[in-house]
């Protein structure tokens, strides 16, 4: 069965930096695609950023150059460091998986954690 667990949200001001954690089990976590994607109030899910199991990342435009997502297979541990926070990256922030489908659409990932808060304040 696979397991997601993220951890590392929390709060602070603008300009400010916070690093996400998701720990994968119950699959063979080398072989499958891992993403971040987040969901503001009142918005709609949206992908952040997505590591491939050859390591190819693909970002959202508006993150590049501010996020990093980084994977150890060793550790099955999913990373997402972001670095000059503004308040509009304030959401529930998700990590998922998928053995097949690797892109920034929340509909082709299958199996997903149950998400850790991040807000920035101004």
């Amino acid at each position: 069965q696979v397991r997601l667990v993220e951890s590392g949200g929390g709060s602070v001001q603008s300009g400010g930096s916070l690093r996400l954690s998701c720990e994968g089990s119950g699959y063979t976590y080398n072989m499958y695609c891992m993403g971040w994607f987040r969901e503001a109030p009142g918005k709609e899910r949206e992908g952040v950023a997505v590591i491939e199991s050859d390591g190819t990342i693909t970002y959202a435009d508006s993150v590049k150059g501010r996020f990093t997502i980084s994977r150890d297979n060793a550790k099955s541990t999913l990373y997402l460091q972001m670095n000059s926070l503004k308040p509009e990256d304030t959401a529930m922030y998700y990590c998922a998986t998928d053995p097949y489908y690797c892109g920034l659409r929340e509909a082709g990932f299958n199996y997903w954690g149950q998400g850790t808060q991040v807000t920035v304040s101004s």
